[in-house]
């Protein structure tokens, strides 16, 4: 298994906090953000990890380095410009996939989990299936959510609706149509995959936060460090 964390994103919401700093890197209970996502794939069993970047993403590079002190090789995926969600993949899927029907995860740097391990080693995806997406209860800064969760695990637009935890397993052939280099954004793909019933998807109930103001970085941090 290839998995691959997004840190490209400018991290505007976090300013100041971002303007020296590229949001991966900020810190909460002693440790970078992006460390979490690394270890927990470790011991998964991931066997290389992709980090794209842009904003300061020479500073990502720095910090973590060839992933050695991880026990995992760190693959790196500059972008001159922030390609989004789906362009970033595109533009790394050589180092994610050696064939179309070949599944990576994928992980949003700037969520952060207490998942259990099983929870993502029993992800999977049948050969009509594109896209396996975590979803969540709604939080109260995004109330309307993302997809529905259909009773048989499909994953479809109506309601009710879920939030996508940013976290998912994708298989090579979704985004091989894409240009490398170009920006696109993941949402109209997955759509079009669910038009195919080529989405499935299963909610989790362990913690979990869209780690994206500065206020919900500071309870992170009192959170890990049992202040709260």
């Amino acid at each position: 298994m290839r998995a691959m964390i997004l840190a490209a994103g400018l991290g505007t919401r976090m300013r100041p906090l971002t303007l020296n700093c590229p949001k991966p890197l900020l810190r909460a209970g002693g440790r970078a953000l992006i460390e979490y996502h690394i270890e927990r794939l470790v011991r998964l069993g991931v066997e290389r990890i992709v980090i794209n970047h842009a904003w300061l993403g020479e500073q990502i590079e720095a910090a973590l380095g060839s992933g050695e002190r991880f026990g995992v090789p760190l693959h790196y995926s500059a972008e001159a410009e922030p390609l989004e969600t789906a362009g970033g993949i595109r533009q790394a899927l050589p180092l994610l996939a050696d064939d179309e029907d070949e599944c990576f995860l994928v992980v949003n740097g700037d969520v952060y989990t207490e998942l259990s391990h099983d929870s993502l080693a029993g992800l999977r995806l049948s050969p009509e299936r594109q896209a396996h997406l975590l979803l969540v209860d709604n939080p109260p800064w995004h109330p309307c959510g993302d997809f529905h969760l259909r009773s048989d695990g499909g994953v479809v637009e109506g309601e009710p609706r879920l939030t996508f935890a940013g976290i998912s397993l994708l298989r090579a052939s979704l985004f091989t149509a894409l240009t490398p280099g170009q920006p696109a954004a993941l949402a109209p793909l997955l759509r079009e995959a669910m038009a195919r019933d080529a989405v499935c998807g299963s909610r989790i109930d362990a913690y979990w936060d869209d780690i994206g103001t500065p206020e919900r970085l500071a309870a992170l941090d009192q959170r890990l460090r049992g202040e709260c």
